[in-house]
């Protein structure tokens, strides 16, 4: 995948996000760097890495091709996060789409699954990077995507603006008791984030929408079930990606990165031109029902 030729012919192929100028938080790995991979894949003109990985961000950015560049952002520092969207407009003039991917699961402990003993330190501490670093995103891409003069900085004066901000919810923010407390309130909030934002965004020409994934077994996710299980060994993360990939409801398929990286082209795109304020669930139907154990009476034989 070194040197990126492999993207660039696949781009020339497809162009649903021919042009754009797109920024990816969390993007040095798992959902995020899925996203960058197929944005570019889509024609995209430039993918920025924000992330806080400052090892791994320019190995990413390298691996992805010359499209894609890395900018270190911490989420929870919100200088960081606006010199990040600066950064982005500095050297393409605009920012199309914004992608806030970078997420923290949280200690997996009674601490946070049980609330009588919740440590709301930790809780805090995974707000502060799931929520407030999610509407942190939002507030400064809106600050470089509207049109409104009342924005300070937004736009270049020419009153087109627009663009697609989008947000990485979880099933665990559909359905209680999928996660721990931290992560699943988080996840509900970016839900509501995205619909209190969007009934002002649309006004102003930008879309702001969530997608909220089913497991996939990324290293964040194999390393959280890992945990669940008791701390399996290096050599034992393929057989836990496995059973993640096994979880799922619908018959034929499981949920890969590219799944959602799919589901977030569309919402940057065209294609959703006129969705705004929506959370694309991506579960295989797994949110949609729950089946009720009831106590049939076995037929007796004639």
């Amino acid at each position: 995948m070194a040197g990126g030729d492999r993207w660039l012919s696949a781009a020339a192929n497809k162009g649903r996000l021919e042009g754009k100028i797109a920024l990816v938080t969390g993007g040095a790995s798992g959902l995020g760097k899925a996203a960058a991979h197929e944005f570019i894949q889509e024609g995209a003109h430039a993918v920025i890495l924000a992330d806080i990985n400052s090892k791994l961000g320019p190995e990413m950015a390298h691996e992805l091709g010359p499209k894609a560049h890395f900018v270190h952002c911490d989420v929870a520092v919100e200088d960081s996060l606006a010199a990040a969207v600066d950064a982005a407009v500095a050297r393409h003039g605009r920012l199309d789409v914004m992608l806030n991917s970078a997420g923290v699961v949280g200690p997996l402990s009674p601490a946070t699954s049980q609330l009588a003993s919740l440590d709301l330190d930790q809780f805090d501490a995974v707000m502060s990077v799931n929520v407030r670093g999610t509407l942190a995103g939002i507030k400064h891409a809106t600050r470089v995507m509207a049109p409104s003069p009342a924005i300070a900085g937004a736009g270049d004066g020419d009153g087109t603006g627009g663009g697609s901000i989008i947000c990485m919810a979880s099933i665990s923010g559909v359905l209680g008791g999928l996660g721990t407390y931290p992560y699943s309130v988080s996840k509900f909030a970016i839900a509501g984030v995205v619909k209190a934002a969007a009934a002002e965004l649309s006004r102003l020409g930008v879309r702001v929408n969530a997608i909220s994934p089913y497991a996939v077994p990324t290293p964040m996710v194999v390393g959280q079930f890992s945990t669940m299980l008791g701390g399996p060994t290096v050599a034992d993360e393929a057989q836990v990606a496995a059973m993640i990939r096994g979880l799922g409801e619908l018959r034929g398929a499981t949920c890969e990165a590219v799944d959602i990286a799919k589901a977030a082209v569309y919402l940057a795109s065209d294609d959703a031109k006129y969705v705004s304020g929506h959370n694309l669930v991506v579960d295989g139907g797994f949110t949609s029902y729950k089946n009720m154990n009831l106590p049939f009476p076995t037929k007796q034989q004639e």
